[in-house]
């Protein structure tokens, strides 16, 4: 992606089902450290800006710390958690000799040695980058069934109500975050099952007897029924309960992805398939998901299953998380990209006049690579199409024959991504200069004023980069024409289940909305969706009055304006924009319709609360998040 967006952060749960020995017999004392690293180092491309780990150790006894927790904000944060995971085992190993392999000794002795174990990687869509803002957080208490430790990928639309919801019970919230939020109302329901099974033995049996019944009687799919009835958001949440009981809960939509893979072993979650597959060796088709609206349960004794614990909606998959988010080596995914690259030839080919003799195709490295195959795998297909009609139609003399038959698309990497720049200089201009810099290009392959020049990139959300680098640096190459295409379709709207894509005015396509309207004299319509959203706050249902603001143009329409918009002045050559269509998105991953960025068509009616009023933030000059 040539724009930069902060995203999605990533879980990685793992827990041991067989007894400690089992494992330090078998693997040595540090198979579980060295397999959460692999699963949270396989999804570093979901949070950057921080990370965290937290451990549990079942069954100690009184007196003994049993829950660790280390975060970091360090420029490689999993690499510094683990490398203060690792100081902690080598002084284990020091002080303890041969203890080091006994796993009751370490258990006893050593941090991070228990059985339970959930990491974090985080991108930070809202608040400072600070280990306070890093999961996993911790709600501390001296009943071990009463400490939750909470990580998730989830971001929530409706975080004032659940304020409101906290304060009507009795809390007093230190913050307006919807991390104090989830936390605290899972903790407060996970208070009263506690309570409620000690009212129910109290008398009839002894307080520590009791404390083990609680442990074992409590039922973890009620606490999140109780507690998510009235989430509004994107979610894949997890959480560690003291005693050893464990959750993954997944909003009933599916927006937010969560996997998950279970031997007599282990039990492991995920964000992404990929990481499973790599640490474990396993194959693809034991990975399984975690259905929409419901939770993996691990219990204390390493028993799992699926239970629901809020109703199912219209499944709505995040469909950027097969287009860039997640890595490209799920074969889905894979297999996903390329067709999305595959579906916009026909576009391409009507762009280019046919003229592909004269026309050369590139990428944006790194991320639009496989939707770069996609297109040349299409390209192809279209001229094995095409031979066989020119032979069956035309039968060309054998001397033009051999032309026919070797003739292929013109392939060249044309862009190269450098090391990033430090942009350290205060003006403007000059930084605007250094930043142009972080792409280069190569020379002497494109015949001057005569080639076409068709570069895909996975997405186009502001532009800027296109604008400011990319279109300037493929100027100087001197092709006629520069025909940028974009595998997935043009970003209208908001996302608010966890992307940092909140403000209207970041979306080109927006702003050539707002263009064409000016253009068009049919300034009104911004007056008329501003009224509609400002009396539609504080309403039950809700609707998305922005997509009005599209509705008088067709996607070409908007395409070529944005065309014009990031066409920096000066350049000679033409420049023309394509995006991928809504539909073909769909034929291409056709089991993640999560579409709300490209359609308004949100899944919550927390989605339709936020565009309103980022909208309004627009309209009233507010550069603020709308949640």
């Amino acid at each position: 992606m040539s724009d930069f967006i902060k995203h999605e952060c990533g879980i990685a749960l793992l827990r041991l089902r067989k007894p400690l020995s089992f494992y330090f017999d078998k693997y040595g004392p540090s198979f579980a450290v060295n397999k959460l690293y692999l699963l949270m180092e396989k999804q570093h491309n979901r949070g950057q800006d921080g990370a965290g780990v937290a451990n549990i150790k079942i069954g100690l006894k009184p007196g003994n710390r049993y829950i660790s927790r280390y975060r970091s904000v360090d420029q490689k944060p999993i690499s510094d958690i683990f490398d203060k995971i690792s100081k902690k085992y080598k002084k284990a190993k020091k002080e303890g000799g041969d203890n080091f392999y006994k796993a009751d000794w370490m258990k006893k002795n050593c941090a991070f040695s228990g059985e339970l174990w959930l990491g974090h990687l985080r991108y930070g869509t809202h608040g400072k980058n600070s280990v306070e803002n890093c999961h996993p957080i911790l709600r501390q208490n001296n009943w071990r069934s009463r400490n939750l430790v909470v990580a998730g990928n989830f971001n929530m639309t409706n975080v004032d109500e659940l304020i409101k919801k906290l304060i009507s019970l009795g809390q007093h919230p230190k913050e307006k975050i919807d991390t104090v939020t989830v936390m605290e109302k899972i903790g407060h329901f996970l208070d009263e099952e506690n309570q409620l099974i000690f009212n129910k033995y109290k008398g009839a049996k002894s307080n520590q007897e009791i404390t083990d019944i609680i442990e074992n009687e409590l039922d973890l799919q009620t606490i999140l029924r109780r507690s998510c009835k009235d989430f509004d958001g994107g979610y894949a949440m997890a959480g560690l309960v003291g005693h050893g009981a464990a959750f993954v809960a997944r909003d009933p939509a599916g927006i937010r992805p969560a996997y998950y893979y279970a031997d007599d072993e282990v039990i492991v979650v995920t964000s992404e398939k990929p990481a499973i597959k790599t640490a474990f060796n396993v194959e693809y088709n034991e990975i399984k998901e975690i259905e929409p609206g419901h939770a993996l349960i691990i219990n204390k004794d390493g028993s799992f299953g699926q239970h629901q614990f809020i109703e199912k909606l219209e499944k709505k998959s995040c469909s950027f998380e097969r287009i860039y988010f997640s890595r490209g080596t799920d074969p889905d995914i894979y297999y996903e990209r390329k067709k999305l690259g595959k579906l916009l030839i026909p576009n391409i080919l009507r762009s280019i006049n046919f003229d592909l003799k004269n026309t050369v195709f590139s990428y944006i490295p790194n991320t639009a690579e496989t939707a770069f195959l996609g297109m040349i795998e299409g390209l192809e297909d279209y001229l094995v199409n095409k031979r066989k009609d020119i032979i069956l139609d035309q039968k060309p003399h054998p001397d033009s024959l051999e032309e026919i038959l070797s003739f292929k698309p013109r392939v060249e990497k044309i862009v190269i991504k450098d090391a990033k720049l430090r942009t350290f200089i205060t003006d403007d201009n000059l930084r605007d200069d250094l930043v142009a810099h972080v792409y280069d290009t190569t020379y002497g392959v494109i015949n001057k004023g005569k080639d076409n020049l068709v570069v895909i990139d996975d997405s186009i959300v502001r532009g800027t980069t296109l604008e400011k680098s990319i279109l300037k640096m493929l100027d100087r190459v001197e092709p006629r024409r520069i025909i940028i295409v974009s595998s997935a379709p043009q970003i209208r709207f908001p996302d608010c289940y966890g992307i940092d894509m909140s403000r209207m005015k970041d979306f080109v396509a927006f702003r050539a909305a707002i263009e064409l309207l000016k253009e068009n004299n049919m300034e009104d319509l911004l007056d008329e969706v501003y009224h509609k959203c400002v009396a539609s706050q504080g309403d039950i249902r809700v609707t998305n009055y922005v997509k009005e603001l599209y509705e008088p143009f067709t996607y070409d329409q908007v395409s070529d304006k944005i065309a014009e918009i990031l066409t920096p002045e000066g350049i000679k050559s033409e420049v023309k924009i394509i995006y991928q269509t809504v539909d073909n998105l769909h034929k291409a991953c056709p089991n993640h319709l999560g579409d709300w960025y490209f359609t308004g068509d949100f899944p919550t009616e927390g989605g339709n609360k936020v565009v309103n009023k980022a909208f309004m933030n627009y309209m009233e000059g507010k550069l603020i998040r709308a949640y």
